[in-house]
C-alpha cells in the first residue's frame, strides 16, 4: 500500500472525535505519524512514528525529514484545524503534493478569506478588523447592530458572540479578544454582520481544482449569544444541497483551494446562502462519519486520496440520514452521573454510537467562562431513513441519558 504521513494531535478527544479518520485511512495506506507525545491507541493503525509538536516549524520538518528517508511518501495530510498551514509546509517542503501554504493561511485567516470572497462575488458577510474596543465600535457602528464579534483565526466557535446593542460590546469585545489570544495566524478580532437564518455546511472533496459537494449538514445551535453546536444531521436526501453547492463550491475557489476536503459553512439568510467561512479539512464533532452513514462517502479516504494526488471515489453506496447529539449539562459543574441505560443501548439497533468524555467527579465549564473543550460531556449518533426519523430517534434516546451536574456559580462577573 502506499504510505502517507500523517500530522496530528494528542488532544484527550482526538481519539473519540478523529479515530474513525485514522481507522479509515489506514485501511487503504500504511500511515507514518507526527504527533506531539507517543501513540497510544493510534498504534494500531500506524506503521511508524516521530515525535513533534507539529507548532513548531523546525521541530516538524526534522520528523518529517526522517520519516521520508524511512518511507516512500506518497503525501501529507492533517484533520487537525491549527496544523493545517504547518503541514502544507511540510508537504512543500518534502515535493510531496499540496495546497500551498498560502492558500492554508488565507482559508486559516477569517479576515483575508472575507476579503477573497468579496474579490470573486461569493455572497458572505460584511466583515471588519478591529485591534481595540473604539474600533470595535466604530466597526459596529458602520455595520448595524446586530453584530458578531469573532476571533480571525480559531475554530470550534471559540471567542464568537453575538452583541445586540452598544451597551453589551464591552463585554462582548472582551469575550472575542480572550478567545482570540492564542490564534496562530492572527490574534486579531473580526466585527462581523449577523446573519440571521438557518445555518448549514456543505461538506466538498476538491481534486485537481475541481469540487464535488458531497453532502449538507444541517446545524441546531445552543442558546445565544454564543455559537456553540449542539447537533448536527446529514440526508443523502436532502433537496437542499442543489441549491447552496455552487456558492460552496466558488468559496472553495476563491481560496484557491485545489485540493482536498472542506467543511464550508452557511447560513441561508431569507433562503438565499451566505458565506460564514471555509475550514479546510475534514468537519468536526463526527461530521465525516454522518456522511458515510448516510451516503457512504468516506470523506477521512477522499481526503487521504486528494492529499496523494489521487482521484477520490465519492460514489454514493447508501441512501439514508444520520444524526448526533452533542452532551452539554445544563450548567457548569461537576459531573455527578453520566450513563446511558445498558439496556435500552442494547435493543436498539439505530443507535450507531454513544461516546462520553467526561467521567463522574469531572468539571465542565460551559461559556462563558469555559468553551466547547471544557463544556461537552459526549455524544450520541443515530441513523434512520431520513434525518426527521433519525433526529426523532434522538430525542428518544437522550431520554434514557442520564447527565447530572452538581453547579458551580459563574465566574463571569469576576
Amino acid at each position: 500500500m502506499p504510505t502517507i504521513l500523517v500530522v496530528s494531535t494528542t488532544d484527550p478527544e482526538a481519539e473519540t472525535y478523529r479515530g474513525y479518520c485514522l481507522e479509515a485511512v489506514a485501511a487503504r495506506y500504511d500511515v507514518v505519524l507526527i504527533t506531539p507525545a507517543a501513540p497510544t491507541w493510534e498504534r494500531e493503525f500506524i506503521t511508524d512514528f516521530e515525535i513533534a509538536d507539529p507548532a513548531d516549524a523546525q521541530a516538524l520538518a526534522t520528523a518529517g525529514q526522517a520519516l521520508a528517508e524511512r518511507h516512500e511518501l506518497a503525501g501529507a495530510v492533517t484533520w487537525t484545524e491549527w496544523y493545517l498551514v504547518q503541514t502544507a509546509r511540510l508537504a512543500r517542503r518534502l515535493g510531496l503534493p499540496s495546497n500551498s501554504p498560502e492558500v492554508m493561511e488565507a482559508a486559516r485567516n477569517k479576515a483575508t478569506a472575507r476579503t477573497l470572497f468579496a474579490r470573486h462575488g461569493v455572497p458572505s458577510a460584511a466583515s471588519m478588523t478591529a485591534r481595540s474596543l473604539l474600533e470595535a465600535a466604530l466597526a459596529a457602528e458602520a455595520i448595524g447592530y446586530p453584530i458578531v464579534l469573532k476571533p480571525a483565526a480559531r475554530a470550534g466557535s471559540i471567542g464568537v458572540i453575538r452583541v445586540d446593542r452598544a451597551e453589551e460590546l464591552p463585554d462582548g469585545f472582551a469575550f472575542a479578544a480572550a478567545g482570540a489570544r492564542d490564534g496562530i495566524e492572527s490574534t486579531k478580532v473580526l466585527v462581523e454582520e449577523y446573519l440571521d437564518g438557518p445555518e448549514v455546511s456543505v461538506e466538498c472533496v476538491t481534486h485537481h481544482g475541481h469540487t464535488t459537494a458531497v453532502a449538507i449538514t444541517r446545524k441546531t445551535l445552543g442558546a445565544e449569544p454564543y455559537f456553540e453546536e449542539v447537533a448536527h444531521s446529514v440526508d443523502a436526501a436532502d433537496p437542499l444541497l442543489d441549491q447552496v453547492a455552487s456558492v460552496a463550491t466558488a468559496a472553495i475557489k476563491a481560496l484557491g483551494i485545489t485540493d482536498g476536503v472542506s467543511h464550508v459553512e452557511m447560513r441561508l439568510v431569507n433562503g438565499r446562502p451566505r458565506l460564514i467561512e471555509v475550514n479546510a479539512r475534514i468537519g468536526g464533532d463526527m461530521i465525516g462519519h454522518l456522511v458515510q452513514l448516510a451516503t457512504g462517502v468516506d470523506l477521512a479516504r477522499a481526503a487521504a486520496d486528494t492529499a496523494c494526488g489521487q482521484a477520490p471515489d465519492l460514489t454514493r453506496t447508501r441512501r439514508s440520514a444520520a444524526a448526533i447529539r452533542l452532551l452539554y449539562p445544563s450548567a457548569s459543574g461537576t459531573l455527578t452521573h453520566c450513563h446511558l441505560d445498558a439496556g435500552f443501548a442494547a435493543r436498539t439497533p439505530w443507535l450507531e454510537r454513544v461516546a462520553f468524555q467526561r467521567t463522574v467527579g469531572d468539571t465542565v465549564i460551559l461559556p462563558p467562562d469555559g468553551d466547547m473543550f471544557s463544556a461537552r460531556a459526549g455524544f450520541l449518533i443515530t441513523t434512520g431513513p431520513t434525518a426527521d426519523v433519525a433526529q426523532t430517534r434522538a430525542d428518544e434516546a437522550l431520554g434514557h441519558l442520564t447527565l447530572a451536574i452538581a453547579p458551580q456559580p459563574s465566574t463571569s462577573a469576576a
